[in-house]
């Protein structure tokens, strides 16, 4: 199995979503998201791209990700029945990682089938079929870790009183989805604890 390849990018072929690297003499031709095609580095600079190995009839063809989130959710993706991986990456060009997840657990099919090729039954049924897989844990940690990162906030105190109003309001017995959205819609500051962003959310529910 072949889990990553890093060498320098030799060249794109953008109208196929191709990029070819090279490493140890050979150039490895690798089929990437739109969104990962937008982020890539200069020709010859290093790369380094989590892989995935499908095995066909006709040939061998490696699907390649930036991010490790993003080639775990692509084998979850092509765990759907009727979703390849074309379908897969498609879905991650039209969604970041972290908004398909809150799609998936807040039951957006709206949003899943703006994805080439994935119609408004297929979102449902991905839903269906991801939504026990996928945790709101992971879903929320990963939204606000870039959240931090974008505002230098402290992770160990902001985020964690966040993911405690989450759980008050589940606990409270608000669906996980609408939990995290009435958060997420709080105008937060850092001096905030988890009384006071449970106040604001409570607003925001009561609408």
């Amino acid at each position: 199995m072949i889990s990553y390849i890093k060498g320098s990018l030799a060249y794109l072929e953008p109208e196929d979503g191709l990029v070819v690297v090279e490493t140890g003499g050979v150039g490895y031709g690798i089929l990437i998201s739109g969104r990962d095609l937008n982020l890539l580095p200069s020709h010859g600079e290093e790369i380094c791209l989590y892989t995935y190995l499908q095995v066909k009839e006709d040939g061998l063809q490696l699907y390649g990700f930036l991010t490790r989130e993003d080639q775990k959710l692509f084998k979850l993706l092509i765990s759907v029945s009727g979703i390849g991986p074309k379908g897969a990456l498609g879905i991650l060009t039209a969604l970041s990682a972290d908004d398909l997840r809150f799609a998936v657990l807040a039951d957006d099919a709206k949003a899943i089938s703006k994805a080439p090729g994935i119609g408004h039954k297929t979102a449902q049924k991905l839903i269906l079929e991801l939504k026990d897989k996928l945790r709101l844990e992971d879903a929320f940690e990963a939204r606000l870790s870039k959240a931090d990162l974008r505002t230098g906030a402290d992770k160990s105190g902001l985020t964690e009183a966040k993911h405690e109003a989450v759980e008050a309001l589940t606990a409270l017995g608000y669906s996980s989805s609408d939990a995290l959205k009435a958060v997420r819609r709080v105008e937060l500051t850092e001096d905030m604890g988890v009384e006071a962003i449970l106040k604001a959310a409570l607003k925001h529910l009561s609408f």
